[in-house]
């Protein structure tokens, strides 16, 4: 059995239910290539296990990006990525992420915790979106 490619992880304060969490890491995984065509997702055991949630939350979850067309389940062996979200922008990800490194280890020497960090970023990001548009 081929190993599972991603790792979720659960915020109980993001605001955010757990379900749509699990859809949004897997969107977030696909759209940075992550994920590829083909990745075999963790099962619905081993999630609801890893962060600790109702099997049928993960199985929410799994159903809405079964939906989407992101993926498939196979009975018996598994749930499968069947397409992607990654695009031409890929290539700028690696010096984009390396500028935010920076940024954010700036952040933490000015003593901005996480919760004050996330705040910021995107109480900017919102801001720079609404200039964007109007």
């Amino acid at each position: 059995m081929e190993e599972p490619v991603i790792e979720f992880h659960l915020n109980d304060r993001s605001g955010t239910s757990p379900y749509q969490q699990l859809v949004q890491q897997v969107r977030h995984a696909l759209r940075l290539g992550l994920l590829k065509e083909g990745d075999r997702l963790p099962t619905v055991k081993e999630v609801a296990r890893q962060v600790a949630v109702n099997p049928n939350t993960v199985l929410k979850a799994y159903r809405e990006l079964e939906h989407e067309g992101l993926v498939a389940a196979r009975p018996g062996v598994g749930t499968f990525v069947t397409r992607t979200l990654a695009d031409a922008s890929l290539a700028a990800h690696g010096p984009l992420q390396k500028d935010l490194r920076r940024w954010l280890a700036k952040a933490r020497l000015a003593g901005l915790d996480e919760e004050s960090i996330e705040a910021l970023f995107m109480t900017t990001f919102r801001t720079a979106a609404g200039e964007d548009i109007a």
